[in-house]
């Protein structure tokens, strides 16, 4: 029977979404609170240029996004670059990433090196990531690495990404960042990461051309204000003080948001929901007259920056535009630093670039922006699989995801594709039950 399903964030996930539900023969409409669709993916005009509001790159290993591509008839968008990465550890920017840039870091020695490597080669081949749920990712990398190799190769980044929650990561959600990245290469020597001719905002648009073909429709500006229920049911959204009847409602927002949304979701479940916690980031954005370095990804390890990396996009898109550099601070909201305004954040990003690059002089500077995102990075603790709520919510006909449920694998547009499939098969198989 022919249901209408109410779909919460546009975001490629919602997206997604909507579109299974649209092929099962259902009604949907789709509710986004900002005035574009994409969600973190989702483009700006950054000073003439349209570029992502947070950076995305593809993996070879991205096999969910693959077919969406073949589908929407975009895998020609599809493009791949041979990428460095870089390491700026005291006061000196390395070359890393192959086994040569390995053995010439004089940081670690030659037991520390080995180790280094049979870890990664290790990580590579795990299919199983249950175990590593259980256990720390620290006491994991001291293990291989040994207490010297984590110091200087990984404790900054945990402490400018997860500040005082570092000791409470689990393995896999580590270690499938690992293999991700360590997977993506053409040969030993060689990384390879990809990216769509016209950015993310092509799949966007094809996603959304897609629905309306289907019958689906899009509203933006028009966020879902409170679900409402009867008899332990979905019955209806309200927006704007008027209720809208529905039989299921799908949130692909934050589920931080979603006790707030679903006050008649049982006080237990809604504990675990508020379980869940979250970094979020502010994110700098330059447009710079030549480029910063060679890289792609410089990871920072050095006592005398606060950020714990700088994505060089154009790096891996030649046709961006000019030289785009993104500078995320991952924080608390506890942190002193946070309550700054943006422009605080661009000035102290400013004043790295000389250290990264004693070439770089202030009038390489373009344009600057700056973003904040509340949600950018779950904080995943041992047993974290088992702390995520269901899909399927005790309130019959809602159903949520949001990128927590990527765990354990890392952030990216090919997850969403994959979580938003999963959300919209747990409500249709809940339908059929």
């Amino acid at each position: 029977m022919k249901q209408s399903y109410a779909i919460v964030g546009a975001g490629p996930m919602g997206l997604v979404a909507a579109l299974e539900v649209l092929r099962a023969g259902h009604e949907v409409d789709v509710y986004e609170r900002d005035d574009r669709i994409g969600g973190m993916s989702a483009s700006f005009d950054f000073d003439g240029l349209a570029i992502e509001r947070y950076y995305h790159f593809i993996c070879k290993t991205d096999t969910p996004l693959f077919g969406l591509l073949d589908e929407l008839g975009l895998r020609d968008r599809l493009r791949w670059t041979d990428t460095k990465m870089g390491l700026y550890c005291d006061g000196r920017l390395y070359r890393w990433g192959t086994p040569a840039a390995l053995l010439g870091f004089d940081k670690l020695g030659w037991i520390d090196k080995a180790r280094y490597a049979l870890h990664v080669m290790h990580t590579k081949g795990i299919d199983d990531w249950s175990e590593l749920d259980k256990i720390g990712a620290i006491p994991w990398l001291q293990r291989w690495l040994g207490v010297r190799g984590y110091e200087v190769l990984w404790r900054r980044l945990f402490e400018l990404k997860f500040y005082e929650h570092s000791d409470r990561l689990s393995a896999s959600w580590l270690g499938t960042r690992i293999k991700r990245v360590a997977l993506s290469r053409r040969s030993l020597l060689q990384e390879s990461l990809g990216y769509l001719d016209g950015g993310s905002a092509v799949l966007l648009e094809a996603m959304e051309r897609r629905i309306r073909e289907l019958g689906g429709r899009i509203h933006l500006r028009c966020g879902i204000d409170r679900v409402t229920t009867r008899d332990g049911a979905v019955s209806g959204i309200v927006i704007g003080g008027v209720e809208r009847a529905v039989d299921r409602v799908l949130s692909t927002a934050p589920i931080q948001y979603v006790p707030a949304l679903v006050p008649d979701l049982p006080a237990d479940f809604a504990a675990r929901v508020r379980a869940i916690e979250n970094i979020p980031v502010v994110c700098v954005i330059l447009k710079l007259k030549q480029r910063l370095s060679e890289n792609f990804w410089m990871n920072i390890c050095d006592a005398g920056i606060e950020i714990p990396g700088v994505i060089e996009y154009s790096n891996l898109n030649p046709g961006s535009g000019p030289h785009i550099v993104y500078a995320p601070f991952y924080m608390p909201k506890t942190h002193p630093k946070f309550a700054r305004d943006n422009q605080a954040f661009v000035g102290e990003t400013l004043g790295y670039l000389s250290r990264l690059n004693p070439q770089f002089r202030p009038d390489w500077v373009l344009a600057t922006h700056c973003h904040r995102y509340d949600f950018a990075q779950t904080i995943c603790p041992p047993g974290f699989q088992a702390m995520l709520p269901p899909m399927r919510t005790p309130v019959r006909g809602f159903c949520m995801a949001d990128t927590s449920y990527y765990y354990p694998e890392d952030r990216s547009i090919s997850e969403s594709v994959q979580t938003g499939r999963a959300l919209a098969q747990a409500a249709l198989v809940e339908e059929g039950a």
